[in-house]
Order: C-alpha cells, then structure tokens, then sequence
C-alpha cells in the first residue's frame, strides 16, 4: 500500500475517532442531566464502538493505529517501517486537531483559546501510564494471538479504562495534544507534556514485556 494512502487513512480515521469521541462527550454532559455517570457511560461506549468500527474500517490499509505510542510500538516491533514513523505521527497529530476543531465547530464552541481544566500530579500521570500500558498490551497480545477479535478487544479496554483510570485514559498523545485547546478541551496545555511522556513510558514497558514474552510479532493488527 502506497505510503500517501497509508497517511490518509491514518489522518482520517484519527479525526474521526476524535470528532467521535468529543461529539459523544459534549452530547452526553448535555443530555444527561447533570448525572456524571451516566455521560461517561453513554460517552464511553459511543467512543469505543466508535474506534471498533474505525479500526475495522481502515485497519487493512495502515493498520488503523491512530495513536503515536501505537506507531512506535510497532516501529519496535518491526510491524511499520522506521521511515514511516515520522510521517505517521504527523498525520495522526493533525488529524487530532482537525477532529477536534471540527467538534467545537458543530457544537459552536471557540477552539481558538487554551483548556483550563487542571490535570496534573502523581496520581494523573500514573493513570496515564497504566491505562496506556494496559492498551498496548491488548494491542500487542491480541493482535498476535487473536487479529480478528483485536479490535474489539482493543475498543472495550478503552471503554473500561475511561473508567477505571484516574486520569480518564486518554492514552494518546495526538488526542492529548488536541484536548489541550478549546472551549471543551479535557486539559491546560501546560499539563500535555507530562501526561504524553507517562503515555510514552507506558507504551515502552508494555512493547518492551511482550518483546520479552513472545519474541519477534508474527503480524500487526490487522482485519
């Protein structure tokens, strides 16, 4: 496949996985109530059936990674070609941001300002690492063994992260990135860095255990 064809889809498929996940999550707070529980349920599940049906839509042509800690892990692993890393992270980054304008667009929201929402501490940043380190692990372990299920298996773990993680499991530095701005942005850009560096460390342990477990990938999730 044609790197260009690859990016393409990379950048698609990551601004329709935000423009997903922030429309669900603005629509949720807004139809709920005010019952918090019920709009991280109902914003949860739309985000992960959301990322099952992107994965399944563009996994066959750039393996429907979407995420920059995806890409180095399987850079790593020998899955994708260490000259299309750079490429590939570029594309998902700008597909963040363009999903996520697009979302401030739809709900008329400015996207032009800075987020203030405060995240920031120990117990943030090891949210961040767990929860990412828990994805890869999926990522890789049911990519191997099981390619077929992957990405459901892929989309409920980041359904039950959203959960349990104290951090609310972004998981992804491109969608970190993008959360940093706007009117419904999830964090101040000040707290970016160190929550895309917890994401990167979990992202390493978890690429560098399952090195150790199962040596060499056989293949790269794919549908």
């Amino acid at each position: 496949m044609a790197l260009a064809k690859r990016l393409a889809a990379e950048f698609i498929g990551t601004a329709l996985l935000l423009a997903i996940g922030g429309g669900a999550g603005i629509a949720a707070q807004r139809l709920a109530g005010g019952d918090a529980a019920m709009a991280l349920l109902v914003s949860a599940l739309v985000g992960a059936m959301g990322l099952a049906v992107l994965i399944l839509t563009f996994g066959n042509i750039s393996g429907g990674l979407f995420n920059p800690v995806l890409t180095l892990a399987q850079a790593w692993r020998g899955n994708l070609p260490a000259d299309h890393v750079a490429p590939y992270v570029a594309v998902q980054v700008a597909g963040a941001v363009a999903g996520a304008a697009a979302v401030h667009g739809m709900y008329g929201l400015d996207f032009l300002v800075a987020a203030q929402q405060a995240r920031t501490g120990s117990g943030q940043w090891l949210g961040e690492f767990v929860a990412t380190f828990g994805l890869l692990c999926v990522f890789i372990g049911c990519g191997r063994a099981r390619p077929v299920i992957a990405p459901f298996a892929v989309s409920a773990y980041v359904m039950a992260a959203c959960w349990f993680s104290s951090s609310s499991a972004f998981m992804n530095p491109a969608l970190t990135l993008a959360k940093a701005f706007g009117a419904a942005g999830a964090l101040r850009p000040a707290d970016a860095p160190a929550f895309a560096l917890a994401q990167l460390a979990g992202g390493a342990a978890a690429t560098a255990l399952f090195a150790w477990l199962h040596g060499p990938a056989r293949g790269s999730l794919r549908t």
